[in-house]
């Protein structure tokens, strides 16, 4: 039976994939690839701008080639002539070189010490690669490391009150535990304020879920009557946040606070803060 984190995380290689494609459309480089580390091996299975599939499923060992150099330093390597250099080892030098590739840089997104995945770029020119291709999977990883680290936290999070679900028996015991998902619903809504768009987006969709979850009502298939933002604020004010308090939660201004909050009543037929909230609940918008 799936737990509440095996249903609210979505698949980590979608979040590799994307950051590959963003990548990749803002870089000239010939090929961006990369994929997940699973123990102690990497697995690449995704590529963007490949002619062939000769590096798809590869699995790169630790310490091995340019990637195994990168999970076991946990830094970014690179080489400007693959085949050549002495500072990797050439287990991998037919995918490689069956792919047509010189240049290339491997980027590890490194979270809580240990590397999560493994981002490259690669060139069929010789050269360093550097500059702004550079800069672009730094900026990619770190991005993807962030992402993993919430959704990790997130993960932290559900265990933890499922096992204290788990030991609960009394009204008393559920009411604190229902709490604390709502506690956690609402920092959760706030933390995504402060990732890009894409990790943004994926957070506040595990949220919807995590309500969903909670209050028993399944997830709608439409899209969400409320706006992001009119839920930022509502999982605040269902907590007992002032406007003031939830505005300073969510960096708005109070005013904006009320708008949203005005917003949010009239589209539940609400007249009310707290009829507002009881009504978002039922529908399986708050936990």
């Amino acid at each position: 039976m799936s737990s509440a984190a095996d249903l609210l995380r979505p698949p980590d290689d979608d979040a590799v994939r994307a950051e590959l494609r963003a990548t990749a459309a803002l870089t000239a480089t010939s090929v961006v690839f990369g994929g997940q580390v699973h123990g102690d091996a990497l697995v690449i299975d995704e590529l963007v701008g490949a002619r062939t599939n000769a590096m798809r499923g590869l699995v790169v060992a630790s310490s091995a080639g340019l990637g195994g150099a990168a999970i076991a330093t946990g830094v970014p390597r690179s080489v400007a002539d693959y085949t050549a250099s002495s500072s990797i080892t050439h287990h991998y030098d037919a995918a490689v070189l069956g792919e047509g590739l010189h240049a290339v840089l491997a980027v590890p997104v490194v979270v809580s010490g240990r590397a999560r995945a493994v981002l490259y770029a690669g060139d069929r020119e010789r050269g360093p690669i550097a500059g702004r291709v550079a800069d672009t999977m730094l900026a990619a990883s770190r991005r993807l490391a962030a992402e993993l680290a919430v959704r990790d936290e997130v993960d932290r999070r559900l265990r933890l009150l499922a096992a204290r679900a788990a030991l609960a028996g009394t009204p008393d015991t559920n009411s604190r535990l229902s709490e604390q998902l709502r506690d956690l619903h609402a920092e959760l809504r706030g933390i995504a304020q402060s990732l890009p768009a894409g990790a943004r987006d994926r957070l506040r969709a595990a949220t919807d879920r995590l309500a969903a979850l909670v209050s028993g009502t399944p997830a709608p298939g439409e899209p969400i009557d409320l706006a992001p933002r009119e839920l930022d604020v509502l999982a605040q004010i269902a907590l007992g946040c002032t406007n003031s308090e939830a505005a300073a939660r969510l960096s708005l201004r109070p005013e904006t606070v009320k708008s949203y909050l005005r917003s949010a009543m009239t589209r539940l037929g609400a007249h009310t803060r707290h009829e507002a909230v009881v009504r978002a609940r039922r529908l399986g918008l708050l936990p």
